[in-house]
């Protein structure tokens, strides 16, 4: 198994722990996507658009208002209505003003939708089971572990660490 190094043919060392960690996170996660895009492209679909479709079968008959399918997603997209608009076209969606607040427009899977999801549950298990499954599921369980406190870390400065946290940790460090 190569390292980050390796593969990206660094040959310099990381900076520090924390850069070689947040590049081979971001490596991995652009290699897992494309791996599952294999799955999904077939259906004639992107991983965001299954994402969103997933996302509307979980909400069942009631559907759910466009911002909350965003806020949902696992990459967020700031163009949702362009994406729905494609899923729509593809009669994969279909979207409606709430009958109790006209601003809100509620967006459903449509039975085609909820048909092609079922047949790209079984495939999309087992993309997963052979991209992660070989860790084992005490590795996985301290993964994910890892992952939220990293996503909880970013999310509480934003995504982008300030001025100030720089010099904490210089002063920690030192």
């Amino acid at each position: 198994m190569a390292s980050i190094r390796e593969e990206i043919r660094q040959t310099r060392p990381f900076p520090s722990a924390a850069d070689e960690a947040l590049v081979t996170l971001l490596r991995t996660a652009d290699a897992l996507r494309r791996a599952l895009g294999t799955v999904l492209e077939p259906h004639g679909i992107t991983l965001q658009q299954y994402n969103v479709l997933r996302i509307l079968r979980g909400a069942g008959a009631e559907g759910l208002p466009t911002l909350d399918v965003a806020s949902r997603m696992i990459e967020p997209s700031p163009g949702i209505t362009r994406l729905l608009e494609r899923l729509e076209r593809k009669r994969l969606v279909t979207r409606v003003r709430c009958p109790h607040d006209h601003r809100q427009v509620l967006c459903h899977a449509t039975d085609s939708a909820r048909r092609l999801l079922a047949r790209l549950d079984a495939p999309m298990a087992a993309a997963a089971d052979d991209l992660l499954g070989s860790l084992g599921d005490v590795r996985l369980s301290r993964l994910v572990r890892l992952l939220d406190a990293a996503r909880q870390s970013a999310s509480a400065r934003g995504g982008v660490p300030t001025d100030q946290d720089q010099t904490k940790k210089k002063e920690k460090n030192r």
